[in-house]
């Protein structure tokens, strides 16, 4: 499909038909994504493609908790574990998590739930001995090194959507990373950067919303005025239609 068309329409799907997709699609999808631009062309990435039932199932009790505890930050408004947030609202919300997790246990279930049936579950790993992490010693949250490793991770997502299949990167089962690294056998150098759940999916989401331009885009400061669109030097303003908040929101 067009390029245009395929960073237009890629958004993340967690529901999939029960149908296996085969060795040799996922070996060309990872054949494409290593392709992704990284710092150094160090290639801090390692995929562990999990088969084993058992094993898929340990990392999904890996996931659920950081679930439950992502939906309990939700439920009262918050932006689940931002390095900048109202802690004491963050932690009475956590100590929701338990009464989240009985809600759960009572029905049937999402993604979260189920994430061991899906056809193609990889881990993704970085090697923190290969990340220029520039910001490491910053008194703040670190996240450049983040740079070197997520291109990956996208470039997978964008070959699965040419294949005609989708998926979703996920970070929860990082709150439990040193399980999961025991799992994999994976050494402590190793950090959990995601898992990347594959399928075709039930539902293509092809209708995405998303901020228009000249909410996020300023000229010259942070305050600046916004970009607009054709717009060249001494040209400035916010074009009409995007309007705060239009076309905002998490895809269906």
């Amino acid at each position: 499909m067009d390029l245009l068309d395929a960073l237009r329409s890629t958004g993340a799907a967690r529901e999939f038909e029960d149908e296996p997709v085969p060795d040799e699609v996922v070996y060309r999808l990872i054949d494409t994504a290593r392709f992704a631009a990284n710092g150094g062309n160090r290639q801090a990435w390692r995929v562990v493609v999990l088969r084993d039932p058992k094993l898929r199932r340990r990392v999904r009790d890996c996931y659920l908790p950081g679930w439950y505890e992502y939906l309990a930050q939700v439920a009262v408004g918050l932006c689940p574990w931002a390095p900048v947030t109202d802690e004491e609202a963050e932690r009475a919300a956590l100590a929701q998590a338990p009464e989240v997790a009985t809600r759960a246990a009572a029905g049937g279930g999402g993604f979260a739930e189920h994430l061991e049936d899906v056809p193609v579950l990889l881990v993704l790993l970085a090697d923190l001995r290969k990340l220029a992490a520039v910001d490491r010693d910053f008194d703040r949250y670190t996240l450049v090194g983040g740079a070197s490793i997520y291109p990956f991770a996208w470039s997978l997502l964008l070959a699965a959507r040419a294949e005609g299949l989708g998926g979703v990167m996920t970070t929860m089962a990082t709150r439990r990373e040193p399980e999961i690294l025991e799992l994999l056998g994976a050494p402590a150098h190793m950090a959990v950067a995601a898992v990347i759940a594959l399928g075709r999916p039930s539902h293509q989401p092809t209708r995405l919303r998303r901020a228009p331009v000249g909410e996020f885009t300023t000229v010259d400061s942070f305050d600046g005025p916004a970009l607009a669109e054709g717009a060249g030097p001494g040209s400035s303003g916010t074009p009409p239609g995007s309007a705060t908040g239009q076309g905002a929101g998490r895809e269906d």
